[in-house]
């Protein structure tokens, strides 16, 4: 067994605005990268750069399964869980970094 981690984040441009869903097992370095800029893509080219929601799971499998789920979800759906975890649409990246 091994005590990696894996999780499921969701960027977000600003409240209501683009939205961007991944997954990693390094999630500082991970969101680094997004608000760097350090890829071309999707993040980069809209501007999304704010860490509203994340999931930790003990496995790459469960992590992958869940992203898909998610990105299948509607707007409403997304944005319920979002206001479930960070009400105020803080970016969270702060809260990680520590």
């Amino acid at each position: 067994m091994s005590d990696k981690q894996f999780y499921v984040y969701i960027l977000a441009t600003k409240r209501n605005g683009t939205f961007y869903i991944g997954v990693t097992s390094d999630l500082v370095k991970r969101i680094g990268e997004h608000k760097n800029e350090v890829a071309e893509g999707f993040t980069k080219k809209h501007g999304i750069k704010t860490l509203v929601y994340y999931e930790v799971f003990g496995d790459a499998e469960n992590a992958i399964r869940r992203e898909k789920r998610l990105k299948k979800w509607s707007r409403a759906s997304k944005m319920k869980a979002i206001e479930e975890m960070n009400p105020e649409w803080d970016d969270l990246y702060e809260t990680i970094v520590c």
